[in-house]
C-alpha cells in the first residue's frame, strides 16, 4: 500500500491528536464515519432519525448538545451531495468543560485512505482508532546479522530501527589443533553451527511468521554464514520467499542491523527511513558544497517568502503555529514538505544542526 502524502498524513496526525485531547463532560461527542462508497442521503436519513431518538434525552443539556451535533453533520451531508472517494469523518460536539456551557464545535476530515467502517457514537470521547489505523506503519522489515557465533535479530519499522533478539552460538573461533582432534573439533563445531542456524530459523519464525505487515527481510553478514544459513534450510519457505536482500556485514550487533538497512537502499528505496536518509543526505551535501541550502526559522521563512525552496523540512516537535505558518508557505510557493524523525542518527544530526527547520533551495539567496 502506497505511502500517504506527508502532508496530509501530517494533517490527519495534528487531527487525531486533537480529538484524542478532548473530553466530553457528559455522553456529548458524536462520532459519525461514512465509508467509501456509502450513500450519502441514507446516512443523512440515519442522522434525522438519530436525532428524533436523541429528543428523549433525559439531561437536557446533553440532549440540546446531541441534537445541535447532529444537525451541524447533518447540514454538512447536505452540502456535500455525495461520499467523498475514500469516505469522510465527522466529529462533533460540546467541548466546554463547564458545567452548563455550550461550545460546540465540528470538524469533517476526508481521510486519505479508504474508510470501511461506518459509525455513529455518542459517547465523551471521540472514535479515532480507524484514523489512527490510516497512519500507522503500513510495512515492516524483518532484519537478521549473524555470525557463527551471534545473531541480532531486529525490525525496521518506518523510521526506527529496533532490536528484538540477540542469540549467541557457543561455536568456538579459530582452532588450533592438529591430526585427528582438528578433525573432530571441526565436526563438533560444524553441528554446534547447525544448531545455531536452527535455533535462529524458529526465532524468526516464531517472530515474524504470523506478522500480516511484513514486507521482506532483510540478512547480513560475513562471507559465508549467511549463505550457509539459507542453504541449511532451516528457515521455513514462508520467510525464506520473502528474504529481498543478503548483505556482505561485519557487524553483528545493533551497529550491523544500521550497516544492513544503508546497504539495502535499493532493495527498499521506497521505504520511510530510506527516503528520509536520502532527502537528508541531499541536504548535508548541498549545504557542504553550495549555498542552496539553508536552516534556521528566519532564513527558511526568507527563501519561502522568494518561492526559492525546494524541499521544506521540519521535525515535528517544533511550535505548532510556527510549523502551520511555514507549512502554509511551502503549499502556497509548492515547495515539497518532508517531516524528519528523531528516532535515528541522521534525523537527530539535523535537529541539533538547524533546531528543526531547513530548506534545499531552488536557487541561492545570494
Amino acid at each position: 500500500m502506497a505511502e500517504i502524502d506527508p502532508r496530509k498524513k501530517k494533517e490527519l496526525e495534528d487531527l487525531i491528536e486533537l480529538l484524542d485531547s478532548i473530553h466530553g463532560r457528559h455522553t456529548e461527542l458524536v462520532t459519525v464515519l461514512v465509508p467509501s462508497g456509502a450513500n450519502i442521503n441514507a446516512i443523512t436519513r440515519q442522522l434525522e432519525g438519530e436525532k428524533s431518538t436523541a429528543s428523549n434525552i433525559k439531561s437536557t443539556s446533553t440532549r440540546k448538545n446531541v441534537i445541535a451535533a447532529l444537525e451541524m453533520i447533518i447540514r454538512e451531508l447536505k452540502v456535500m451531495n455525495k461520499t467523498p472517494e475514500n469516505g469522510v469523518a465527522f466529529y462533533c460536539g460540546n467541548i466546554s468543560q463547564k458545567e452548563g456551557e455550550s461550545n460546540i464545535q465540528l470538524w469533517v476530515h476526508e481521510t486519505p485512505r479508504p474508510l470501511n467502517v461506518k459509525i455513529y457514537r455518542c459517547d465523551q470521547e471521540f472514535i479515532t482508532e480507524p484514523l489512527r489505523e490510516m497512519v500507522a506503519i503500513q510495512e515492516v522489515f524483518a532484519l537478521l546479522v549473524m555470525d557463527r557465533q551471534k545473531a541480532t535479530i531486529g525490525l525496521l519499522e518506518g523510521r526506527r530501527i529496533k532490536v528484538l533478539q540477540t542469540l549467541t552460538s557457543g561455536v568456538p573461533g579459530k582452532v588450533r589443533a592438529g591430526g585427528q582432534s582438528s578433525q573432530r573439533f571441526h565436526r563438533i563445531t560444524e553441528g554446534l553451527a547447525k544448531d545455531f542456524y536452527r535455533r535462529i530459523a524458529e526465532e524468526m519464525k516464531e517472530i515474524f511468521f504470523d506478522m500480516p505487515k511484513l514486507k521482506g527481510i532483510l540478512l547480513g553478514g560475513p562471507i559465508p554464514t549467511k549463505e550457509d544459513f539459507l542453504a541449511e534450510g532451516q528457515l521455513v519457505t514462508k520467510l525464506k520467499e520473502k528474504v529481498i536482500a543478503v548483505k556482505d556485514i561485519g557487524y553483528v550487533d545493533e551497529h550491523g542491523l544500521e550497516l544492513l538497512v544503508e546497504a539495502s537502499y535499493e532493495d527498499i528505496a521506497e521505504q520511510e527511513l530510506i527516503v528520509e536518509k536520502k532527502i537528508l543526505e541531499r541536504f548535508f551535501d548541498t549545504l557542504g558544497k553550495t549555498k542552496k541550502a539553508v536552516y534556521g526559522v528566519e532564513k527558511v521563512k526568507l527563501a519561502l517568502s522568494r518561492g526559492a525552496v525546494d524541499v521544506l523540512l521540519m521535525t515535528k516537535d517544533i511550535d505548532r503555529d510556527l510549523e502551520k505558518e511555514l507549512e502554509q508557505l511551502a503549499e502556497d510557493t509548492g515547495a515539497e514538505f518532508v517531516l524528519v524523525s528523531r528516532d535515528n542518527q541522521d534525523g537527530e544530526q539535523f535537529v541539533n544542526m538547524t533546531k528543526g527547520v531547513g530548506a534545499i533551495l531552488r536557487f541561492a539567496l545570494e
